[in-house]
């Protein structure tokens, strides 16, 4: 389970309770990237949270996760917020970004795509990935969902090349001074990042909806990895972007999780990591 390359593990502090009430608890201006997935209130069945919330509620459940993250929030920090929609719900993550819009500035839009097909220069339709199919006249599966990169001001500076991608053609090199002679460029605002192959769900991805640890890292090289650095997650599911934060090697990550179940997978995950203090008062917040 041990990524690659991991540096020394973080200041562990996964915090098991709401992440509203979590939240107060931290200082202001204190962390330097947020990178999440709330519920998407699309009627998943988590363990402990109700997801069928009316949307109005929703979205003003939404305004007070919000708040908290722009006053932790430093101001040259980074704010990357994953959510998805369904077929029959498409408008909710747009509706969500504009709402969040008083609060911060949406500096970036990116699509992570789970699955694609494209055709060689052979001619052949090749697929890659993976995504849950559905029986439908009227809609097609969905195959991507969004990471809204969110900022203060609008004007963070990012690290575009530490999750770029090799020019096809070298001649480019030289042709683009962005470059400064690195045979690099900017990967864009499309992710390829498809989930890895599993043999039992219960046993190797026990939530509905996570995201894969490799698309929080690649958020938090785009901020810029820097020492002392503090990541936070509020919704931390079972863990995959405190895995992404040890593998980057950030100074400190925090986490929230409502589910005790979700909350002692992600304990073990991380245990197998290093070996963190979990949750120092895992009733702190109940």
């Amino acid at each position: 389970m041990s990524p690659p390359n991991l540096h020394p593990a973080p200041l562990w502090d996964l915090r098991l309770g709401d992440c509203v009430e979590g939240m107060r608890a931290l200082e202001d201006a204190s962390v330097d990237v947020v990178v999440t997935s709330p519920p998407y209130n699309l009627d998943i069945d988590y363990g402990t949270f109700a997801d069928n919330a009316a949307r109005g509620e929703y979205l003003e459940w939404c305004d007070s996760w919000a708040n908290q993250i722009r006053r932790v929030l430093k101001p040259e920090g980074s704010f990357f917020l994953n959510i998805g929609a369904s077929p029959k719900n498409p408008l909710l993550p747009h509706q969500l970004a504009l709402r969040l819009e008083p609060l911060f500035r949406l500096q970036n839009t990116i699509h992570w795509i789970k699955s694609i097909t494209v055709k060689t220069r052979q001619g052949e339709q090749v697929s890659a990935g993976h995504f849950k199919p559905i029986n439908s006249r009227r809609f097609l599966t969905d195959c991507h969902e969004y990471v809204f990169h969110f900022t203060h001001r609008g004007d963070v500076p990012l690290d575009r090349l530490a999750v770029g991608v090799p020019y096809a053609h070298k001649s480019n090199i030289a042709r683009w001074s962005h470059t400064g002679g690195q045979d690099r460029r900017c990967r864009g605002n499309n992710w390829f990042i498809p989930y890895q192959t599993i043999r039992s769900r219960e046993a190797q991805r026990p939530h509905p909806a996570t995201f894969p640890a490799a698309l929080a890292e690649q958020c938090l090289k785009l901020h810029g990895l820097r020492e002392n650095m503090t990541v936070l997650d509020p919704f931390l599911g079972i863990g995959h972007s405190a895995i992404a934060a040890a593998t980057c090697g950030a100074a400190r990550f925090i986490g929230f999780e409502l589910d005790p179940v979700y909350h002692a997978e992600a304990c073990e995950r991380v245990a197998a990591l290093s070996a963190p203090t979990c949750g120092a008062d895992p009733g702190l917040f109940d």
